[in-house]
């Protein structure tokens, strides 16, 4: 029977594992994390991330041939194929910092293999990682090896969060990259053989190992970058009284550019984009190519451009101060169908109006009061270490409350944003909303998601991004 052992209890670790056991029978998958409470979850009925379909799974399979441990260093002794989903924050301070990735967890990961490994071994890249990561790793464990012989791959995953178990089971592709070796060869293909038995073989694509850890950030640069045209557009078109939506149906018709992440918003969020451009930034500063460098950087300028945009037109909207002004935050999460709120454009937005000394009620469906909290007292990058190794929010944010209610959080708010597309907030009774706020009520949608007409007629005065703006708005330009 093969074993596999995944380092790293996970956004990426949990959900990979979980399809792979549900779909191979014959496999035993065992996800393990250092973190107790976080292996605790995973054992009970409250899952530590939400995500459509995943409990289904879970269910189906924990107990038979998937298990959760803290038992690092026995699963990993006795495992044929070790992946390796841990974090790999930004750099904070040192070489690169703010760019380069920081991989003293992969390191300390790599480290623990090669001292209790007793047999052969295939390690696989998960997490996401600058390019010759699988060359140090590999230094670091042939260095160590007491005659073990090991195999490094690249298998970046390219989930998307809210559709991360439908994307597991039917994959636009699978990539592996390994060494072009005999050894390197039969390693590709015995982790290839796992994937087969539900990814049809043309979706699984071999590589070097480099093209495969390139392939993983070119991606995220290629989605990001979209999201930052059309952001880019979208301040045109308020400039010139065109409508965003409109213009990007026409050119996604165009079926060389297609309709996918042409959505104009307060910009993208998540923990890959961000991080993963700023890596490739890195990447291109080592090779010297400066050029190229400054190309990526554009793509987070634009998006850091854009929130910063959206809190200054709230703020000249509503006679230029939100000082003690009560505005309601609705969705905090970086996307609607997740908890997730890694690098969330909520943060930036609420921190903005927080800044102008604004009084905040925030409500997101799957987002706890103790994680707001944190996000908004956070340095930037903290967020993507272990918990346990994250800084104590030593107070919470006074001028912050988080309900659990739409109503609730609009209720005597002078005005309201849109940050998370989630389905609910197109649905919600506008009417009764605009009854209990304080006049002129105002909404500031960030995510295109309520029929801003309508709105006006009911009252409100309302911004929408990249849409043609109220009288009202015209009168109070923001001043970027």
């Amino acid at each position: 029977m093969v074993k596999i052992c995944c380092i790293g209890a996970g956004y990426v670790g949990g959900p990979t594992m979980a399809v792979i056991a549900l779909k191979c029978p014959s496999i035993e998958v065992v996800v393990v994390d250092i973190s107790v409470a976080r292996i605790n979850a995973w054992n009970s009925d409250q899952l530590p991330i939400y995500e459509p379909g995943l409990d289904d799974v879970v269910k189906q399979c924990r107990g038979k041939n998937l298990f959760f441990s803290t038992d690092v260093e026995k699963h990993v002794q006795e495992a044929d194929i070790i992946f390796v989903s841990v974090n790999t924050p930004t750099k904070t301070r040192g070489l690169g910092a703010g760019k380069a990735a920081d991989l003293t967890y992969w390191e300390s990961a790599a480290r623990m293999i090669a001292d209790v490994s007793k047999s052969d071994k295939i390690v696989v890249e998960k997490s996401t990682v600058p390019v010759k990561t699988a060359e140090a790793i590999e230094k670091i464990l042939t260095h160590n090896s007491k005659g073990i012989k090991y195999q490094i791959l690249s298998n970046p995953e390219f989930l998307a969060e809210g559709t991360a178990i439908q994307d597991l089971f039917n994959p636009d592709r699978v990539l592996i990259g390994g060494r072009e070796n005999p050894e390197g060869q039969k390693a590709v293909k015995a982790l290839k053989d796992v994937y087969a038995h539900w990814v049809p073989e043309d979706r699984i694509l071999t590589t070097n190992l480099w093209s495969a850890e390139l392939s993983k950030l070119a991606a995220n640069a290629f989605l990001a970058q979209r999201i930052s045209s059309v952001n880019a557009m979208s301040a045109l078109c308020e400039a010139t009284g065109a409508n965003v939506t409109q213009v990007s149906y026409a050119v996604g018709k165009d079926s060389r550019i297609g309709p996918k992440f042409l959505n104009a918003s307060v910009g993208f969020g998540g923990s890959c984009f961000q991080k993963d451009i700023l890596n490739l930034v890195y990447i291109c500063e080592c090779n010297g190519l400066p050029e190229v460098a400054e190309y990526w950087k554009q793509v987070i300028k634009i998006n850091d451009y854009q929130k910063s945009r959206f809190v200054n037109r709230v703020v000249a909207s509503m006679f230029n101060t939100v000082s003690n002004k009560k505005i309601a935050i609705l969705g905090f999460a970086f996307k609607k169908d997740t908890g997730d709120t890694r690098e969330t454009p909520a943060i930036d937005v609420c921190k903005g109006l927080l800044g102008d000394k604004a009084r905040l009620s925030i409500y997101d469906p799957q987002v706890t009061e103790d994680q707001i909290q944190r996000d908004l007292t956070m340095n930037k990058f903290d967020w993507d270490h272990p918990v346990h190794l994250q800084p104590m929010s030593p107070t919470s944010v006074k001028q912050v409350s988080v309900v659990w209610d739409a109503y609730q959080a609009t209720k005597d708010a002078h005005g309201l944003c849109i940050l998370t597309e989630w389905d609910e907030f197109g649905s919600l009774d506008f009417q009764r909303i605009y009854d209990n706020m304080q006049k002129p009520a105002f909404v500031f949608d960030g995510r295109n998601v309520v029929d801003a007409e309508k709105l006006r007629e009911i009252g409100f005065i309302v911004y929408s991004i990249g849409k043609p703006l109220d009288a009202w708005l015209k009168d109070m330009p923001a001043v970027a």
